[in-house]
């Protein structure tokens, strides 16, 4: 039941639970003063529950989990546990600070994903676009989450004249541990300081990790967002995701939900459907969830190309 008018069938949901962070990284908050939950109505935990249900019953397989960063709700393992429930994957996107404290749940709730949003392994580079620190915890964290059953990958954003230093590094990592390592090509959104000439395109990273590491093209999975490489004889993998360079719109899967309860069909969407109301009100928002999909735009939210930086931040969003 939900597919755009393009033939596209969307089985993925992204859920914010929240657009708080104890991160401030600059290419995700806009760079003024912002403060999370300021003037928005959260959705409780039944809220997401019964939306999350409703968009299971019309054909959503997976679901992720993110935010801001999810993890500083504190119903987080509430959510968790009401999600379990559901026939989903289920995964969670987050910096990784606050993962020890929830490793029991993760495991407990058969979370079979994990992406951790990470941009470098220097620690002077790291303070830089995170304007934070605790990188050590961070990087203990991930150690751990891969001794358990799940996927974990390491999502990063390329940013031009800063981190592109760290590719090497961050490939070298995977030669030993089962990571995949993603990396994000800078996207435009409200105030977080967008130009193209930002944007390190991926056949430039590429052309450099040529001269370093022998690599494999490897199989991109239906509806994959990136596209996926190996040194040889590595355990890990690394990928790029080109939404400026070469978007990938046609297969999209996706639909999100903001945490104050909004539906997006798409991360660059000009309008958004309330859901959380209407469902307070005791009204069938399958309607307006169909409605929404049937509205979704060919490529990009219905711009021709990446230059309008939106109506929402990304952490208003949810990424």
């Amino acid at each position: 039941m939900l597919s755009d008018n393009f033939g596209r069938f969307h089985t993925y949901l992204r859920i914010s639970l929240t657009d708080a962070c104890n991160m401030r990284c600059n290419y995700c908050m806009p760079l003024n003063s912002y403060k999370g939950n300021q003037g928005i109505d959260l959705m409780s935990s039944d809220e997401i529950y019964s939306l999350a249900n409703t968009f299971v019953l019309l054909g959503v397989t997976k679901i992720r989990l993110t935010g801001g960063e999810p993890l500083l709700r504190n119903d987080f393992a509430d959510i968790l546990r009401k999600l379990k429930s559901l026939p989903v994957t289920l995964a969670i996107s987050t910096n990784g600070l606050l993962l020890d404290k929830y490793f029991d749940v993760i495991r407990e709730c058969k979370v079979k994903q994990v992406n951790v949003s990470l941009d470098t392994l220097d620690p002077d580079t790291f303070k830089e676009i995170t304007r934070s620190g605790r990188l050590a915890k961070i990087i203990s964290n991930i150690n751990t989450l891969l001794s358990f059953d799940l996927q974990v990958k390491i999502n990063l954003v390329l940013l031009k004249n800063v981190n592109e230093h760290d590719v090497i590094d961050l490939i070298a990592w995977t030669k030993d541990k089962a990571l995949d390592i993603r990396f994000i090509e800078f996207m435009p959104f409200k105030r977080n300081g967008w130009d193209k000439s930002k944007v390190l395109d991926y056949k430039t990273v590429l052309t450099n990790i040529h001269q370093h590491f022998d690599i494999v093209k490897l199989k991109d999975e239906p509806h994959s967002t990136s596209r996926n490489y190996q040194v040889k004889g590595y355990k890990g993998s690394f990928g790029f995701i080109t939404t400026v360079s070469e978007p990938f719109c046609d297969t999209c899967n996706r639909l999100r939900l903001t945490a104050d309860g909004k539906m997006r069909n798409c991360l660059f969407a000009k309008s958004e459907t309330d859901l959380l109301n209407p469902l307070r009100q005791g009204q069938d928002i399958v309607p307006l969830i169909l409605q929404n999909i049937k509205a979704k735009a060919k490529a990009l939210g219905g711009m021709t190309e990446l230059n309008n930086q939106g109506d929402r931040s990304m952490i208003q969003i949810g990424g």
